[in-house]
């Protein structure tokens, strides 16, 4: 049994005859910028996330780096984050003439807010908590606390969380913004590049609204020096419709993430990510499943010999891992742990039991046998 890592053409031909009637619906208006089908999406996204505005944009990408422009972000700052996350978190500090400051992950390799008051200088002028593989931080109210005691923004990372929660909370909810990506393999994806900015304040949103159309204002007077990064309105009423599948889809991601914690619990060299919770405290919505292992890369060669697409995150590497980036010597010691561990089991809602299981079971081989190699790889 071939087991996709993603399914990239399920996306398109579970709906194909609904995505083409909106390409003929959208293409036959010939509004394809800034329209109705937009401002539609943003107050439904927004309504779904538990935010006031929602600003869509070009990538997610751009919604951090607009979000960092808009909170005034600049040369010689300094934004707090996590090095386990998307060279795109970091890059957009960068871009901005900004210097990053990491701070280590905890033990659901998400970051850990713990340490941030302990990295906060004079000079910081935000933190980036990434809410990654569809989990939201845990204490993010100790880290609004922080925030608020110090005087600076959070803009949550929550690409990968869409439809997440804690403590009835959206992901993208907790601080001034929320920034999102619609890529194809998200949880709500796309069919091609896209992104959104939440926010609950007023000015802040006219800002951004602003920034991302050349810094024109409502009138179209030129109020900043902007940029172009507007959604467009085909993505955006793919985006509406997929949004009402939305639901179904991450309770399919859920049973998928349960059937994995059941099938692989008790294997010794393996270390999962926390269960589905039932309560409402905490949801969490699993845009991957990554997992740590004792001998990783033999159990990443010997599940793709048994036809199973596996991936390790961003090439197997923490950003400041990244040489050319010119970090070097910066001592992350759990999040360098997790990259000599780490590796990602398909996970996507068209996944069938049967793939789920063959999955599980070609795990299960190697370790119930004793064929792999003790120690990390």
């Amino acid at each position: 049994m071939k087991v996709r890592f993603f399914d990239y053409p399920f996306q398109f031909n579970e709906h194909a005859d609904e995505y083409t009637r909106i390409f003929r619906e959208v293409c036959g208006k010939g509004a394809f910028i800034l329209g109705e089908e937009l401002e539609r999406f943003e107050e439904e996204f927004a309504s779904f996330v538990g935010a006031k505005h929602a600003v869509g944009v070009g990538n997610g990408t751009d919604a951090l780096l607009l979000a960092l422009r808009a909170a005034g972000v600049g040369l010689g700052d300094e934004v707090i984050t996590a090095s386990h996350t998307f060279v795109a978190t970091v890059e957009v500090i960068h871009l901005l003439g900004a210097k990053p400051v990491f701070v280590d992950i905890a033990d659901d390799h998400n970051m850990n807010v713990h340490e941030v008051e302990g990295r906060i200088t004079g000079r910081t002028r935000a933190v980036i908590p990434v809410q990654l593989n569809g989990r939201v931080c845990t204490d993010m109210d100790i880290l609004v606390e922080v925030a608020e005691k110090h005087g600076i923004a959070i803009i949550e990372d929550s690409a990968q969380a869409i439809g997440a929660s804690l403590k009835g909370r959206g992901a993208g909810t907790f601080g001034l913004a929320g920034c999102f990506s619609f890529y194809p393999a998200k949880v709500l994806g796309a069919f091609g590049d896209a992104g959104a900015i939440v926010t609950g304040d007023d000015g802040f949103a006219k800002k951004l609204r602003a920034l991302r159309n050349h810094g024109r204002g409502d009138h179209g007077e030129v109020v900043v020096w902007g940029q172009n990064s507007r959604m467009d309105n085909l993505h955006a009423a793919i985006l509406r419709f997929r949004l009402t599948k939305l639901p179904g889809a991450i309770e399919r991601r859920r049973e998928i993430a349960a059937m994995f914690h059941d099938g692989l619990s008790g294997v010794s060299s393996l270390r999962l990510p926390p269960p589905p919770e039932d309560g409402i405290d905490r949801y969490d919505v699993y845009q991957n499943y990554e997992i740590e292992a004792e001998g990783r890369d033999q159990l990443a060669n010997h599940l793709k010999e048994e036809g199973i697409e596996v991936a390790l995150p961003w090439g197997g590497k923490a950003v400041h891992q990244f040489e050319a980036l010119g970090f070097g010597g910066r001592e992350l010691p759990r999040t360098e742990e997790l990259f000599d561990r780490v590796v990602m089991l398909p996970m996507y809602p068209s996944l069938s039991d049967a793939e789920v299981e063959h999955a599980i079971q070609a795990t299960r081989t190697l370790f119930d046998t004793g064929k792999h190699e003790k120690g990390y790889a």
